[in-house]
């Protein structure tokens, strides 16, 4: 079992977030936290912990300040980074520090279910030990840039869906399908058929906006958004 340590302020949504874990197959979680001097304590106390899904604002430290402290302690710990910080500077200095992932909230049960699986993966990897040929590299650093949008329909872009997904849950209000696709660079269509799926697979909400005359305009808006 991979051994897991929760960390998030909110006490909801840590149990949420632990409760995730809990369904994916091969991880357990050992312990929560909800502040960073609570997390590094349970990295002195917990007998084994692989990985740490960290929030970054907490009340005492950051996250990114939580993994530095980790790493002078000689705590080698593998981070993923599951918070609601998306400035650039933070994300950056997070892959310096050597977090492996990093899931913007909101999200939905898929996407950690998918890094976790690319965790997983990651360690089988790992675990071969030996030499590594070049094939051998590009599989170990593969398994971290899966798709946060598991098992699209063929005909279904990754790299667009990820781009639809991002946009709409950085909005701050329902967007009709022309707003994504100025944000985006697809085209009316392109986004509106992503959008459609997004709302298929619960991750997204259809809403009506009524004008003056004529049809209402279809706007979506991220799920799990409060």
């Amino acid at each position: 079992m991979i051994e897991v340590l929760v960390v998030d302020d909110d006490t909801r949504v840590a149990r949420v977030n632990a409760a995730y874990v809990e369904k994916v197959p091969g991880f357990h979680v050992a312990a929560e936290a909800h502040s960073a001097a609570e997390a590094l304590r349970q990295l002195e106390l917990v007998p084994r912990l692989d990985l740490v899904l960290l929030d970054h604002y907490l009340p005492d430290e950051t996250g990114l300040e939580v993994v530095q402290e980790m790493r002078r302690r000689g705590h080698q710990t593998d981070v993923i980074m599951v918070t609601a910080a998306r400035d650039v500077s933070t994300v950056q200095a997070a892959m310096r520090q050597g977090a492996l992932q990093y899931l913007v909230k909101p999200f939905a049960f898929a996407g950690l279910r998918t890094k976790l699986e690319a965790y997983a993966e990651l360690r089988r990897t790992l675990d071969g030990g030996g030499e590594a040929e070049q094939a051998d590299v590009d599989r170990m650093f593969g398994a971290l840039s899966a798709s946060s949008e598991p098992g699209l329909p063929k005909g279904h872009s990754p790299t667009t869906a990820e781009l639809v997904r991002q946009a709409l849950m950085n909005a701050e209000g329902p967007l009709s399908a022309q707003e994504i696709a100025d944000r985006t660079g697809v085209s009316r269509q392109t986004a509106q058929r992503y959008l459609k799926l997004l709302e298929r697979t619960g991750r997204a909400r259809l809403t009506l906006k009524y004008g003056d005359a004529g049809r209402p305009e279809h706007r979506y808006v991220w799920a799990t958004r409060t």
